[in-house]
């Protein structure tokens, strides 16, 4: 049976995924405009930033709605656009099914670009999984400058080929990660706000550690959001 996700964003956004049918309940449901959301619904053009293609990634049809699928050998999409630039405080959400492949990839990759010179800096958030067997745990690194926090929790292991909702939230203090609104892990952390830069879906920036699976669904939100406001997904029994 199909999963219905209901997603409150800006009105030009609720707009758009109501017409496709994404959107439940529009109208009682109000995001803040300080939040963004991106679908995988096509490869060209990723929350109206462009996107270039590497590989040959694919749309398809899925019981949550349309997704991006990467093969998790060379398919890999990279944005221009750095959708928590310049957030003190934010909440990063996919909607994503990892399928098995590599033991780790790296499947969304932040990175702040220098102004001066257009190359990448040491500020860098990489947003990963682990495969153990026919199981993924989550796996975050986040770097500024010279500081950088891994975040994992190896015992927090999930069953691969299933839709999922992660999420990974930093206060200013403290960064979390969560899968279906579960806390999997916490660690202190001084972040500096990042500057313009680029995202990467499907692999990280330097072509290793490809992600094997699909993209549903992306939100950003310039605060740090309780579980309770995260993406409305349906839990699992």
């Amino acid at each position: 049976m199909a999963k219905m996700i209901c997603v409150g964003v800006v009105a030009p956004i609720a707009a758009a995924l109501s017409a496709l049918g994404w959107l439940r309940d529009a109208a009682a449901v109000r995001e803040p405009a300080a939040s963004v959301v991106w679908t995988f619904d096509r490869l060209d053009d990723i929350g109206g930033h462009h996107t270039t293609v590497l590989g040959r990634p694919r749309v398809i049809d899925s019981t949550v709605g349309k997704a991006v699928e990467f093969d998790g050998e060379r398919d890999a999409l990279f944005i221009d656009n750095h959708p928590l630039a310049g957030a003190a405080a934010f909440t990063w959400e996919a909607i994503f099914r990892p399928d098995g492949g590599a033991t780790e990839q790296r499947w969304f990759h932040l990175s702040e670009q220098d102004p001066a010179t257009g190359t990448d800096t040491d500020n860098r958030m990489l947003f990963e999984i682990r495969v153990v067997g026919d199981r993924w745990f989550l796996d975050s690194y986040i770097q500024s400058g010279s500081e950088s926090v891994a975040l994992m929790n190896r015992e927090a292991l999930h069953p691969l080929r299933v839709w999922y909702h992660v999420a990974s939230v930093y206060d200013g203090k403290v960064f979390r990660n969560y899968v279906d609104g579960v806390e999997q892990g916490a660690a202190l952390l001084s972040l500096t706000p990042h500057r313009a830069g680029h995202a990467s879906v499907g692999v990280r920036i330097n072509k290793v550690f490809y992600f094997k699976g699909a993209v549903h669904l992306a939100r950003f939100s310039r605060s740090a959001l309780p579980p309770s406001a995260f993406l409305r997904w349906p839990a699992k029994p």
